[in-house]
């Protein structure tokens, strides 16, 4: 078997020719520096130099053992550093999943802090409605869910990033629109664009908690899940829906956004999920720089 360390000093004999100043540089004495370079010749069962009372030089298979042991070390170096930086949540890939409302202002601002911070992490994005990123997040498709409950707190952990308030999205026509706030009562009996149970449940679940403690009966028109779909239909007329207030960045001529009246506001939560039994440092790196958004 051969030893790292017998490579090491053969390597820097093998350099020096000369085993008192190849001791030197090893900050070791010359008897065990001679009987190291004794044993890997053993190892290989052949002499790698040849020693007289005045030089030392490389024998061929000795000239042969350098420039392999010089790539071995090397090697061996790159790959500590790699594993340490793995460790450490330096390097590595994350694959990440995220609704499409994330997109519209947290998401792009945690893949910029990210870049700043974890340069040498590789993250790979994929857009899906929040029950995907949980099969996916089971399955290990990905290893970060940037998604809305419901969450199985059995199987994952998770902790709430982004808090923000739902704004009125109306046509510029709607009679709603000449007003800065608006309140609950006025939306009763509207057409509305809704959100479908089975894609957006803690949407649609959220929003009928309000309505029915409003007493509010919206027409429901249409049940879409994702918000850019919404607002362009809420642009031709369709309906008027309550979206987060994130999505005003989709704001055209067609449409205008409007608060919810302040005595009874309403907010919904982005949460990052990951598996319970996920022990990524990189994880927990992503976690740390999502608080500070």
């Amino acid at each position: 078997m051969i030893e790292i360390n017998h490579l090491r000093c053969f390597v820097v004999v093998a350099e020096e020719l000369h085993f008192g100043r190849a001791a030197d540089r090893l900050h070791m004495t010359q008897p065990p520096l001679s009987r190291r370079i004794q044993a890997l010749e053993q190892s290989l069962g052949c002499e790698l130099f040849k020693r007289n009372s005045r030089s030392v030089e490389l024998t061929q298979a000795g000239k042969t053992l350098y420039a392999d042991a010089v790539r071995i070390l090397r090697l061996l170096e790159t790959s500590v550093t790699s594993v340490r930086d793995v460790a450490a949540g330096q390097t590595g890939l994350v694959r990440f999943g995220f609704t499409a409302a994330s997109a519209y202002h947290f998401m792009p601002a945690l893949v910029s802090r990210m870049g700043e911070a974890m340069p040498g992490v590789v993250l790979k994005l994929k857009e899906m409605l929040s029950k995907r990123q949980m099969a996916a997040l089971e399955i290990g498709e990905i290893e970060i869910a940037m998604t809305r409950l419901p969450i199985d707190r059995r199987v994952f952990d998770f902790e709430c990033i982004s808090r923000e308030a739902m704004r009125l999205v109306c046509p510029s026509s709607h009679p709603l629109a000449t007003k800065s706030e608006v309140t609950w009562a006025d939306l009763s009996g509207l057409d509305f664009i809704h959100y479908p149970k089975e894609d957006a449940p803690h949407f649609q679940d959220h929003l009928h908690r309000k309505f029915l403690q409003h007493n509010v009966t919206p027409v429901v028109r249409q049940e879409l899940s994702q918000i850019h779909t919404i607002v362009s239909l809420v642009g031709k007329g369709i309906g008027v829906a309550l979206v987060p207030q994130s999505a005003e960045v989709l704001a055209r001529e067609t449409v205008v956004f409007r608060t919810i009246s302040e005595d009874d506001p309403i907010f919904v939560e982005l949460y990052m999920a990951w598996r319970r039994d996920n022990d990524n440092t990189l994880v927990h790196r992503v976690l740390d720089i999502a608080r500070t958004i």
